[in-house]
C-alpha cells in the first residue's frame, strides 16, 4: 500500500482542528427532483460511485515512529477498510436545507476514516433535495474538493488530470540522541513563524475590526445562502471598472456595514482585515491532492458610507496585491507553513489556531464551479452554496461561487455569536441593489 506525507499546509490544517473549530470545507447543492424518491436514489448513486473514486478512499494517519525524520507528520494513504456507507447518509425530509446544513457543519469529520461525508437531504415538498458535501481541508482545497464531488455526480466533460506520482517513502533514521534537539528546533521554528505572521499582519494593516467578528468558539454553526444575479454584478463592473471578484468583495464590505449598524454595533471607524485565498494550483496539475494556496489580505472599507467609494477601495487594494503577487505580503503568511517541521505543526497547532484572529478578521473566499450543468441521477442542480471553515476566535466566514448566470454566497457563522445571520444575508442582496442604483445615478 502506497502512502505519501502530507504537505506542510495540509498538515497545518490537520493539526489546528479542534472539536469547536472543525476544519472542513462544505458545499450545499440543491437539486430539482424528478420524483419524491429522487433523494433516496441519489444516496444510493453516491455510495456506489464513491467506491470507484481513489481520492475518496484516502485516509490520513499520524506518523509517530520515534526514529523517523517524519516524526509528528501524517500520511495520506488508501483505507483498506473503506466503506462508502460510512460516508454517504440519507436524512429525513426537511423543509429547511440550510437549517440542517448548519447542524451538520458543526460536527467534525471522523479522523480515523477518509475525512469526507455526503449528506442527502430530501425536501418535504417532494420536488427538491439537497446534498451537503464535507471535505477536510487537509484532504482538499476548494478546487480539489470540486473534482472529488464531481466524480460522484453524473458524468460530465471535465479536464483530464494526470495521477500524482507517488512520493518515495522516507526511511532515513536519525540518531535517537538528536530527538531532544529536533523537539527544541521544532518549537523554535513554529514560534518564529507565528511571530512573523502576527507582526506582518499588524504592521501591514493596523486597523480596527469589530467585536461582532470575533467570539469565543461555541462549536455551534449556522449557515445561510444568498443568490444574486450575475448580470447585475456585470452591470456594476462595466460601469465602475475592476473585476467581478472586486464587486463581490465590495458587496461583502457593504453588507457588513449594514449588518453592524442594524445590530447596533456601529460601523464608524471599522475596517476589518479580510483574507482572500488565492489558488496556486496549475490547470491540469500533476499534483492534484492537498492544498495549493496562498492569499491576499485587504482592508474592507466598512467605515466608508459611499458604496462606490467602497468598491474603489477594494479594487485598489486587490490591484496592489496582484501587482505584488500571491507569494508576498501579509496574505502569504500561509506559505510559512513550508518552513515549519512536522513536529512543529504538531506542537504548534493549537497556537496557530488562535493566531488566526491576529492575522485576519474574516475569510472571503471564491470557489469556482464549472459553467456546465451538474446533475445527480438526472436531477439538475439549481443552486450551489460553498461553505468555508470558521477559524478559531472568528464568528463569520463568507464563500462565493458563480454558477450558470448566478452568484451564490455561502455563509457560515458561530450560531451563538451570530444569531442574526439572516440579517447579514439580506444585507448582501440590498448592497447589490444599492450599487446598481449608485451606478445609474
Amino acid at each position: 500500500m502506497t502512502s505519501d506525507l502530507l504537505a506542510p499546509l495540509d498538515l497545518a490544517f490537520w493539526n489546528i482542528e479542534s472539536d469547536r473549530n472543525p476544519m472542513h470545507l462544505g458545499a450545499l447543492g440543491v437539486f430539482s427532483a424528478h420524483s419524491p424518491t429522487a433523494g433516496a436514489h441519489a444516496a444510493d448513486l453516491l455510495a456506489s460511485r464513491a467506491a470507484a473514486v481513489p481520492g475518496l478512499r484516502m485516509r490520513i494517519r499520524d506518523v509517530w515512529q520515534p526514529l523517523s525524520l517524519s516524526f509528528g507528520s501524517a500520511t495520506r494513504e488508501a483505507d483498506p477498510d473503506f466503506d462508502p456507507l460510512h460516508h454517504v447518509r440519507l436524512h429525513a425530509p426537511t423543509a429547511d436545507f440550510q437549517e440542517v446544513a448548519g447542524r451538520l457543519m458543526e460536527r467534525p469529520l471522523e479522523r480515523g476514516r477518509p475525512p469526507w461525508e455526503a449528506h442527502v437531504l430530501p425536501g418535504e415538498d417532494g420536488v427538491s433535495f439537497a446534498v451537503l458535501f464535507k471535505f477536510h481541508h487537509a484532504l482538499a482545497d476548494g478546487l480539489r474538493a470540486l473534482t472529488l464531488a464531481a466524480a460522484i455526480l453524473d458524468p460530465m466533460d471535465m479536464p483530464e488530470r494526470r495521477p500524482r506520482p507517488a512520493e518515495p517513502a522516507r526511511s532515513l533514521l536519525p540518531d535517537v540522541r538528536k530527538l531532544p534537539g529536533l523537539l527544541r528546533d521544532a518549537l523554535s521554528d513554529v514560534g518564529r513563524a507565528l511571530d512573523i505572521g502576527a507582526s506582518v499582519a499588524r504592521s501591514t494593516l493596523d486597523v480596527r475590526s469589530s467585536s461582532a467578528l470575533t467570539s469565543e468558539a461555541s462549536g455551534t454553526r449556522r449557515t445561510a445562502g444568498v443568490v444574486v444575479d450575475l448580470d447585475d454584478v456585470h452591470i456594476i463592473r462595466k460601469t465602475v471598472g475592476g473585476t467581478v471578484n472586486d464587486v463581490l468583495i465590495a458587496v461583502v464590505a457593504g453588507a457588513l456595514r449594514r449588518w453592524l449598524d442594524e445590530r447596533g454595533d456601529g460601523s464608524e471607524g471599522v475596517a476589518p482585515r479580510a483574507l482572500i485565498p488565492v489558488s496556486k494550483r496549475r490547470p491540469r496539475s500533476a499534483q492534484p491532492q492537498g492544498n495549493r494556496l496562498s492569499g491576499y489580505l485587504i482592508r474592507l472599507p466598512v467605515d466608508d458610507p459611499d458604496p462606490l467609494g467602497r468598491l474603489d477601495s477594494v479594487r485598489a487594494a486587490m490591484d496592489r496585491n496582484k501587482d505584488a503577487g500571491p507569494n508576498r505580503g501579509a496574505g502569504a503568511v500561509a506559505l510559512l507553513a513550508d518552513h515549519v517541521p512536522a513536529l512543529g505543526h504538531r506542537l504548534g497547532g493549537p497556537l496557530a489556531a488562535q493566531a488566526a484572529r491576529l492575522w485576519f478578521d474574516i475569510l472571503v473566499t471564491s470557489v469556482p464551479l464549472p459553467g456546465i450543468g451538474l446533475k445527480l441521477g438526472g436531477n439538475p442542480v439549481t443552486a450551489v452554496f460553498p461553505f468555508a471553515p470558521l477559524a478559531g476566535g472568528q464568528s463569520l466566514a463568507v464563500a462565493v461561487s458563480t454558477f450558470r448566470g448566478q452568484v451564490h454566497y455561502g455563509l457560515v457563522a458561530d450560531a451563538e455569536a451570530v444569531p442574526d445571520l439572516d440579517v447579514f444575508a439580506r444585507a448582501l442582496t440590498e448592497e447589490v441593489e444599492t450599487l446598481i442604483t449608485a451606478c445609474g445615478s
